[in-house]
């Protein structure tokens, strides 16, 4: 009976702690984190992902401070026919490296989280995405070139496994050839 009580704890704990929600972090800088990044890894538990994971390769986003302290950001990747976009504007909270979002596209609020980054080689981000009473998590790992130090990708993956996600649906997107928006 102890045992099984025990095991019952322990499994809780195990939940409760894959649950807890990353702090930005601190003293969260936005104008060093601003300007271009590659999008070199993403995890996610959301059915979007694990449906479309085997098609996604490598995009770059750039992130813009405007003069409020908000974080216009510019996606771009290249699709088979064209060069797709996507524009967000991230609103700051009253916390640094935590931004709000509200998608048009697919109408999902969206809070953000800078979770670690040195500004100058790679950014770890954590966005917890709600849909009615629809939850998931997405992790993304970003670096300032299109190629990480093995330590840094493994601690992207060690984030994402302990946010709850399956090693599965934690990736390392193949390269792609970069595009201009609205380019000819």
């Amino acid at each position: 009976m102890t045992a099984a009580l025990l095991s019952v704890l322990v499994a809780l704990l195990c939940v409760l702690s894959a649950t807890a929600q990353p702090e930005p972090q601190k003293d969260f800088n936005l104008e060093k984190f601003s300007g271009k990044w590659y999008l070199i890894g993403m995890g996610s538990n959301a059915q979007w992902f694990v449906n479309k994971k085997k098609l996604m390769k490598m995009s770059t986003a750039v992130f813009t401070p405007t003069a409020e302290g908000n974080m216009d950001v510019l996606i771009t990747s290249q699709k088979p026919s064209e060069c797709w976009q996507m524009h967000h504007l991230f609103s700051k909270t009253e916390t640094p490296g935590r931004f709000t979002f509200h998608s048009k596209a697919w109408g999902n609020e969206n809070d953000v989280r800078v979770v670690e980054t040195n500004y100058d080689e790679f950014a770890l981000l954590h966005t917890i995405k709600t849909k009615g009473d629809s939850v998931s998590v997405l992790t993304k790992l970003y670096g300032r070139s299109q190629e990480l130090r093995p330590e840094l990708i493994q601690k992207f993956q060690q984030h994402s496994l302990a946010q709850g996600l399956t090693r599965d649906n934690v990736l390392i997107l193949p390269k792609n050839v970069e595009c201009t928006p609205n380019a000819a």
